[in-house]
């Protein structure tokens, strides 16, 4: 498939309706600190996700007048879909640790979405240079994107085993680190993230939520970029489909809060989905390999072979790839619904204490 130029006016509009949605969302409808009702949620989860859909139409339409190929602009949409459905599923799945560190800390539920929203804009900026950093390192070395795919792999299989029943925020290299070397108050002073305090500028405790936040985002990129390398290259619709996946992100998280725990096999869901894309991305390298081995004449499973090396199945595989995404998110929440997790007894010597959070 040719690469698709995006104009710049394009680019512009795209972060116009991004600056906007959150100027609405967080200067006029959230403008003082409080805990969203879930009417609130639900209604704002709407409007992100029909954003994301509208912005869809959108690519279709604009690749589809600009390029004159309606075939392309349906593939172009399919693959931003895709990319969004999969950004999404893997940014819900940081809800679960965002919950685990906000429980730790007791951080005021009030104060939350300001967490959230300032680790977004974070998020903005630092996965625009990893996206961008990523896609320049496949086009010099394309040898890159089979590295992504065994990262994926290994993460994928490893997600099968793993738990993050275990996480101990104050545990963490990067709680430990900014407690040595930034002074942080045991403390909240309301939203603040810093404070005077006998005369020298001093983190809340609210700041070293934000820091443990923002850095957890980053390594979640660290799975959720290569994944959507698996599916295109475009820095365009990578960028695009990863922001909005993570713009609802705060919303999502007041929403699906309290039914964190009953969505429990959405790990394994998304750990299918990361093995399928990594597996996804080495096939190519199998081919080729393959080819080598076979031949390239007389069997239709060589040529089978040579007709995919050189992308004649590219529609096809990003039809398969739309279908195993969602396929695997809705079983994934079927089977949690039809059999919801066993209660887990609280055990009163795990709450935090204020000598565990200083480190």
């Amino acid at each position: 498939m040719a690469a698709v130029e995006h104009p710049y006016w394009v680019w512009i509009l795209f972060f116009s309706v991004v600056l906007v949605a959150l100027f609405v969302d967080v200067g006029i409808v959230n403008r003082k600190a409080h805990a969203p009702t879930r009417k609130e949620t639900i209604g704002w989860s709407i409007v992100w996700v029909s954003l994301a859909l509208l912005f869809n139409v959108f690519i279709y339409w604009q690749v589809g007048t600009n390029q004159n190929d309606w075939a392309l602009a349906l593939s172009q949409a399919k693959l931003f879909l895709t990319g969004y459905l999969i950004e999404l599923s893997l940014s819900v799945d940081n809800l679960f640790v965002f919950l685990l560190i906000f429980t730790y800390f007791k951080v005021p539920k009030k104060f939350q979405h300001r967490v959230l929203f300032w680790g977004i804009m974070g998020a903005l900026f630092l996965r625009m240079v990893m996206i961008f950093a990523g896609a320049e390192l496949v086009e010099r070395f394309h040898w890159i994107i089979y590295i992504f795919g065994a990262f994926l792999v290994y993460t994928g299989l490893k997600m099968f085993q793993d738990t993050d029943d275990n996480f101990e925020p104050h545990e963490s290299a990067i709680v430990r680190f900014v407690t040595k070397y930034v002074r942080i108050s045991k403390h909240y002073d309301g939203e603040k993230f810093f404070v005077v305090k006998d005369g020298v500028r001093t983190g809340t405790l609210l700041l070293l939520v934000l820091i443990t936040v923002e850095f957890t985002d980053l390594v979640f990129a660290v799975d959720s970029i290569p994944a959507i390398f698996g599916i295109t290259t475009d820095k365009f619709i990578v960028y695009t489909s990863n922001i909005f996946a993570i713009l609802g992100l705060r919303t999502f998280f007041f929403l699906l809060a309290d039914l964190a725990d009953r969505f429990h096999f959405l790990k394994y869901g998304l750990a299918f989905i990361l093995t399928f894309i990594g597996a996804k991305m080495l096939l190519p390298l199998v081919a080729e390999g393959l080819i080598m081995l076979v031949g390239t004449g007389g069997s239709g499973f060589s040529d089978f072979l040579v007709r995919y090396k050189n992308h004649e199945f590219e529609q096809m595989v990003i039809n398969i790839s739309l279908g195993v995404v969602v396929t695997s998110i809705a079983a994934s929440i079927v089977l949690s619904l039809l059999f919801p997790p066993k209660e887990k007894k609280v055990d009163e010597d795990d709450e935090m204490t204020e000598e565990s959070i200083a480190g």
